[in-house]
């Protein structure tokens, strides 16, 4: 059974740099097939794909966000790492991590999300 735990800072100032680890436990996030997602859904809307990394390390971002928008790993920690750089109150939301098989259109594992908002 995959897992997936996100954790962070859950209130960061506008202009600031958000960020976000999602720790995996019950499957390698190096293991071929298997992206690992970053999803956010503002309060009231819908959700939002942010962008995902590979099992080679090879990342993918949406072209609204890729600006501001850097996704890493640690291997060693079984760990992915997302960091949304110069944030707004538009921002806040809670902030999902998951894992998709073969393809970025949808996902079978979830963490249980984070919220974060954006505020002096």
């Amino acid at each position: 059974q995959v897992q997936l735990q996100e954790s962070g800072p859950g209130l960061v100032k506008p202009s600031q740099t958000l960020s976000l680890t999602c720790t995996v436990s019950g499957g390698s996030i190096t293991t071929n097939y298997y992206f690992w997602s970053w999803i956010r859904q503002p309060l009231g809307k819908g959700l939002e794909w942010m962008g995902a990394i590979y099992a080679s390390g090879s990342t993918y971002y949406s072209p609204s966000l890729k600006s501001r928008t850097s996704i890493s790993r640690d291997t060693s920690k079984n760990q992915f790492t997302l960091q949304l750089s110069s944030v707004t109150p538009e921002d806040t939301a809670v902030y999902y991590c998951a894992r998709a098989p073969g393809s970025i259109r949808w996902n079978d594992y979830w963490g249980q999300g984070t919220q974060v908002t954006v505020s002096s």
